[in-house]
């Protein structure tokens, strides 16, 4: 992180924009529920989060949608921070960082959501 105070944009959209999202910039044409665009100086980047996808994932792991948007938003800071989940160990590792700062947050996933 660079020192000092640091922003961070988030959109919250839907499914719709989020497919175009990646499908222009990952070339990917799915939809997804969060993405990451890298900033530069003391911006961070942006994140796009779908709502409709928090309200699913929310209902589809018996928590409320703040928990399942709390938890996109630090999955994207990881993201833009550098972390990535390609692997086994790094599908780990970021798991316990994110379940870490959201516990730091007052945040409780409901059990095997991560």
């Amino acid at each position: 992180m660079p020192g000092g105070a640091a922003t961070l944009a988030i959109r919250l959209t839907d499914d719709s924009e989020l497919r175009r999202l990646n499908r222009d910039f990952s070339a990917h044409d799915a939809v997804t529920d969060v993405l990451s665009f890298e900033g530069e100086g003391m911006h961070l980047g942006d994140l796009a989060i779908s709502w409709p996808a928090v309200v699913r994932q929310a209902a589809a792991h018996g928590h409320i949608a703040e928990t399942e948007l709390a938890l996109l938003c630090v999955h994207g800071l990881l993201h833009l921070l550098g972390w990535d989940h390609a692997t086994a160990a790094q599908r780990r590792e970021m798991t316990r960082i994110t379940v870490a700062a959201l516990a730091e947050s007052g945040v409780e996933l409901a059990p095997g959501r991560l």
